[in-house]
């Protein structure tokens, strides 16, 4: 099993998009570990984007991300990482395929409604930032009817 790291970004919480993200996630198979609601400071904000901080939209990115509540979700399950990018979608809208939650929602590269770790590094990473009490540990009775 594979633990990783997604948030609905203040676009998608705008508009509403919350429940549709979550039940999109739960549909496929992954388990919800960890979730909370908040506005994130520009310390957290900064510390998540850190890897961007010499790019020319790195303000305005840090601006967007604390303008409003953000989602923050860990996922477990297999392959967590790739399930989770695959349901997501590449980051411009545009050019995300129908079905993915970019193709289905985002028209735009700054406003794409989420955000998933890109590997196993950065989970851990982003889920310590997030979810510094860590996460619940429990097991889905279901599971059996998911994986072999």
């Amino acid at each position: 099993m594979q633990t990783t790291y997604i948030m609905i970004k203040p676009d998608g919480v705008q508009r509403g998009l919350v429940g549709e993200v979550i039940t999109r996630f739960e549909n496929k198979g992954l388990r919800l570990v960890g979730l909370k609601q908040i506005i994130p400071s520009n310390e957290i904000a900064e510390a998540h984007y850190a890897v961007h901080k010499e790019r020319p939209f790195y303000s305005g990115l840090i601006d967007f991300i604390t303008s409003g509540p953000v989602v923050a979700m860990a996922w477990t399950g297999v392959e967590a990482i790739k399930v989770a990018r695959n349901l997501i979608g590449p980051t411009n809208g545009r050019e995300a395929a129908p079905g993915t939650i970019r193709g289905d929602f985002a028209m735009d590269i700054g406003h794409n409604i989420i955000h998933g770790s890109d590997g196993e590094e950065t989970a851990k990473y982003e889920l310590e930032l997030w979810f510094p009490d860590g996460i619940a540990e429990w097991q889905r009775d279901a599971e059996s009817q998911i994986y072999e």
